[in-house]
């Protein structure tokens, strides 16, 4: 399973990069206004940092031309960066004008899995499910996530399935385990991932036996 980070923090791309394992990053309005600038400029670096792996720049526009019209200004800024459309009925109309010239779209706020074969019918490259939020008003969003890896995998549809609104570890396991494609992770849960406290027991007996014999380490 590909992992994107889901944030617009140059600070937190930086750091997660280096770790070796990223393959993309997700942003939002929300998440680019957090950082004071504007959002060509931002997803500019963001593309910068990522080299040819993708990154999602959402659009403001509500009708299809302007989506179009917006969605072509952010995939002229870098040749890695996708177009990321809410999902509604002038996204889909949006979604196969920009696909059909080869510009990819992140179809996001997906709440359901016939929302996600809409888009990959109208040429999505990804759609994001949100776990999370739906796990907020009292539904199973990793239920409605494997209903959604179910259709899109078995019609061969060529869109990647992304794991979104991650509220914890938990949900990348789930995701992990029933084949999605993708899950974009915000910073902290990527930490809480990395560590476990028998992790951290086993180093500190490990560094207590060796420093009995050979003294304290470099």
């Amino acid at each position: 399973m590909k992992i994107f980070i889901d944030t617009a923090n140059l600070d937190m791309i930086k750091e997660i990069n280096s770790w070796g394992i990223l393959d993309g990053v997700t942003t939002n309005p929300s998440l680019v206004a957090k950082e004071n600038t504007d959002t060509p400029t931002h997803v500019k670096e963001i593309a910068k940092i990522l080299g040819d792996r993708p990154v999602s720049a959402e659009v403001m526009a509500l009708d299809a031309d302007g989506m179009i019209a917006e969605g072509k200004k952010l995939a002229a800024i870098a040749p890695n960066v996708n177009v990321k459309l809410p999902m509604c009925i002038e996204s889909l109309k949006a979604t196969k004008a920009l696909s059909s010239e080869g510009i990819a779209v992140n179809m996001t706020l997906i709440f359901d899995p016939l929302q996600a074969l809409m888009a990959a019918k109208a040429g999505a490259r990804f759609v994001s499910p949100f776990i999370g939020r739906l796990d907020d008003i009292g539904t199973h969003g990793v239920d409605m996530l494997s209903e959604t890896v179910q259709i899109i995998h078995q019609y061969g549809f060529d869109t990647e399935i992304i794991a979104a609104s991650i509220r914890h570890p938990t949900h990348v396991l789930d995701a992990a385990e029933m084949g999605c494609d993708i899950a974009t992770i915000p910073y902290d849960i990527l930490k809480k991932m990395v560590a476990h406290p028998k992790t951290e027991e086993g180093i500190a007996k490990f560094k207590a036996d060796y420093e009995k014999v050979n003294g304290p380490g470099q």
